[in-house]
């Protein structure tokens, strides 16, 4: 199981868009679905798939909270013409924010939103072996603007096998945006790509919870070391969720607890589920009790 794995929060549609995301991909597929019943937003869908190998979970929970280009996602391509056959499904009911084109920095590109609100970048990348097909982008914007950066470094100081890579900046010519600061900078955690940048122009968007990160941990002492570190809203923390101080949503989840959601026994699935949704911050000794009593 990967460290971190992308959140995706939907109204309705996570059945729907985890077909169409692995439809897209070679190396993708279902790997599990769960119901959960009397929640807070009633019943709700957990769908997790693999896309080109990488672990993604989706949740059908209602319209509390919608995608924004906050949060893209990045697909590498070696190829032209996989960057257009990409680029046609996805733009298929959707917008494009950057029309499909060459760029000084790819023979071709283009950020879309899909039908289901969320954002991708598509890119060639020519003969660049590609490692992870797909990269978490996030984009610092607003009151965050200028602070892609520091964030980085942040959590690269948080998790392990952690790295920052190139950073280009934006230079005196770029207004709105500040010269110097990150045009894109690249980055792992957990032997994981994701990447960065700040946008100074006038947006109406910024981070919220329908993209998150999930934290998948072994023990109550890794709960508690992620949580330490990373929250800094407490009116936002909540079963397992919490937000950092740049706005950004993570879920600090044991691993144990993802096991549990897959019972095919109702009575315990119930009984895990009331007893985390009491939580904020998840306690793995009492999810056991209340699993298995």
């Amino acid at each position: 199981m990967q460290k971190i794995t992308p959140h995706l929060w939907f109204d309705k549609e996570a059945d729907e868009a985890s077909k169409f995301y692995t439809s897209l991909f070679e190396g993708s597929k279902l790997k599990d679905k769960t119901i959960l019943s009397n929640t807070p937003s009633g019943t709700v869908e957990m769908i997790t798939v693999e896309l080109a190998g990488q672990e993604f979970m989706l949740l059908s929970a209602g319209p509390f909270f919608k995608f924004t280009p906050a949060v893209s996602f990045l697909v590498a391509c070696n190829t032209v013409a996989e960057v257009e056959t990409l680029w046609n499904k996805l733009i298929e009911k959707g917008q494009a924010l950057m029309p499909l084109d060459t760029y000084p920095f790819s023979k071709k590109y283009g950020w879309v939103i899909d039908q289901y609100g969320l954002s991708w970048q598509v890119m060639h990348r020519g003969d660049f072996e590609i490692k992870q097909k797909i990269t978490p982008t996030l984009m610092f914007v607003g009151e965050q603007c200028g602070k892609a950066e520091e964030a980085i470094g942040f959590y690269a100081s948080v998790f392990k096998d952690s790295q920052i890579g190139d950073i280009f900046r934006y230079g005196e010519d770029a207004e709105p945006n500040k010269h110097g600061t990150v045009q894109h900078a690249a980055f792992t955690l957990e032997n994981q790509d994701f990447a960065a940048m700040d946008s100074a122009y006038d947006h109406n968007f910024t981070f919220n919870e329908a993209i998150s990160f999930i934290v998948n941990c072994d023990t109550q002492e890794e709960i508690d070391y992620y949580w330490d570190k990373l929250s800094a809203v407490p009116e936002a923390e909540q079963c397992g969720w919490l937000k950092d101080k740049y706005g950004f949503s993570w879920q600090i989840t044991p691993i144990i607890m993802n096991e549990m959601m897959l019972s095919k026994d109702t009575k315990k699935l119930l009984q895990v589920t009331e007893a985390f949704l009491k939580m904020k911050k998840f306690n793995i000794a009492e999810l056991k009790k209340a699993y298995e009593r």
